[in-house]
């Protein structure tokens, strides 16, 4: 199996844009798991994470997008980073064939800002860094 990335949703409402994603991984859920929730993961597609607090209320800080906190964490399935300035980043894994997962994204947020090909370009590294054989 081998990643892609469908066709996105944008909505906006007033001064709040929602983006929506589904992205198709060529990995089980616990693979995908650790590059969406765990610092180590997020820096090596998307940015830093300066804290991240694995746990439903941890704080979290990504670089470039601010700090808030984890506002829905369901191991292996859902992780949803909520951050003061930078709005909502929901990722929800659901299984997708024998050896694949589907990702299924949404970012919230005030203002200009985030772009869908700018997070296309984030999933496509991740879809790279996934196809990569494991070490």
């Amino acid at each position: 199996m081998t990643g892609s990335i469908e066709q996105g949703t944008s909505q906006t409402h007033g001064n709040t844009h929602i983006l929506h994603l589904l992205v198709r991984l060529p990995r089980r859920m616990e693979t995908v798991w650790p590059a969406l929730s765990t610092p180590q993961g997020l820096a090596g597609w998307f940015t830093t994470a300066d804290v991240l607090e694995p746990r439903l209320g941890g704080a979290v800080a990504l670089r470039g997008l601010g700090s808030g906190h984890i506002t829905a964490w369901d191991v292996d399935r859902v992780a949803e980073y909520t951050l003061q300035g930078g709005g909502r980043l929901r990722f929800h894994l659901e299984r997708d064939g024998e050896d694949g997962c589907a990702l299924r994204f949404t970012h919230e947020f005030q203002g200009e800002g985030e772009t869908q090909p700018r997070w296309r370009a984030r999933f496509q590294r991740l879809i790279e860094l996934l196809a990569e054989p494991a070490a």
